[in-house]
């Protein structure tokens, strides 16, 4: 399923507190898609890495309580005591079998050893897949049935969304455009240390915000996401040096049309990151009068881009001209 689909279903499960587990492969976001419905609900969340707890780490610890005489257990700190929220247990699958065993007490019962969930916290799990080169166990049965489960699978158009709402740099979204097959290059049946997932390309903009030198890129970002996507990504960000001005484009004081495809994704990419760091009615009349004289995917993909981040355009005179040049490539 695409995140736009889990998160629609997330949402709905949550609020009914049944517990739900995500699967995928790694660096693909299961984890920020569960801390993104808690934000947007305005709740709590708390992310627990169970791979790296033993199983006393959740039951708590045993103390001799004077007054009943007999042994209690100390929950621990870390889990809920009131309020509402998500609790998050991260790489489930890749915990050690007996913390699988506290973790199942914890979703079957909502309670483990002295401590008991508040009614107003849903479970949500998360792991990787068995073949995904990771170190997991398998889930028991049991476990596995107390769960609704989801394979998160990775969608260019979701990332892109995300990546506009995140101010990810725009070179990254103009190349993920251009080439998306390098968005996600994980092959499990290869021994690779560096591949590029959604998580790595998070790295490539912050290694580009680092000042890092020119001639240490290369190296730098092929060991975020892999020496073919690396050489690939610098080699399209040259193609930045042919863009037209895209400030003059959206003052209307421009009007030039590239023709080669890898500068109209940079061109296309360029312009709707530039609106949505100050959106404008009068820039996002400028962009559409532009985009009727460029080839129509190009048109489309920016109208598109500025729609899924929630740019409202259909009252625009521009918009009614635009729907009658375009409206036949969106059916």
């Amino acid at each position: 399923m695409k995140a736009s689909e889990i998160i629609k279903a997330l949402e709905a499960l949550v609020e009914q507190k049944v517990p739900v587990f995500l699967w995928g492969a790694p660096g693909i976001g299961k984890s920020s898609i569960v801390k993104q419905i808690a934000q947007k609900k305005g709740v709590d969340f708390i992310d627990l890495r169970l791979a790296l707890m033993d199983p006393t780490d959740l039951k708590g610890i045993p103390f001799y309580d004077k007054e009943s005489h007999s042994a209690l257990w100390a929950p621990p700190a870390f889990l809920p005591r009131e309020g509402e929220g998500i609790l998050f247990l991260d790489e489930l699958n890749s915990a050690a079998p007996a913390v699988q065993s506290s973790a199942y007490q914890l979703i079957l019962d909502r309670r483990v050893g002295e401590y008991e969930l508040p009614d107003g916290w849903a479970i949500v799990a998360a792991g990787n897949r068995e073949g995904d080169r990771g170190v997991t166990y398998t889930m028991p049965a049991p476990l596995a049935n107390r769960f609704v489960h989801f394979e998160l699978d990775v969608n260019v158009d979701d990332w892109r969304e995300w990546a506009y709402k995140s101010n990810l740099d725009a070179r990254i979204i103009a190349y993920i455009s251009y080439k998306n097959e390098h968005l996600f290059t994980f092959d499990a049946s290869k021994r690779e240390k560096s591949f590029a997932t959604p998580r790595s390309w998070e790295y490539v903009h912050n290694i580009l915000q680092s000042g890092v030198a020119a001639e240490l890129l290369l190296d730098v970002i092929s060991g975020a996401v892999g020496k073919e996507a690396a050489v690939g990504f610098l080699s399209f960000i040259k193609v930045m040096d042919k863009l037209p001005d895209l400030d003059a484009i959206l003052q209307e004081k421009l009007r030039e049309y590239p023709q080669e495809i890898d500068v109209l994704y940079a061109l296309s990419s360029g312009i709707v990151s530039k609106y949505l760091q100050n959106p404008d009615e009068k820039i996002l009349e400028n962009i559409l009068e532009y985009s009727l004289e460029l080839k129509s995917e190009f048109a489309v993909l920016i109208v598109q881009d500025l729609q899924r981040n929630a740019v409202r355009m259909e009252h625009l005179p521009a918009f009614s001209e635009w729907v009658k040049q375009f409206a036949y490539l969106l059916v």
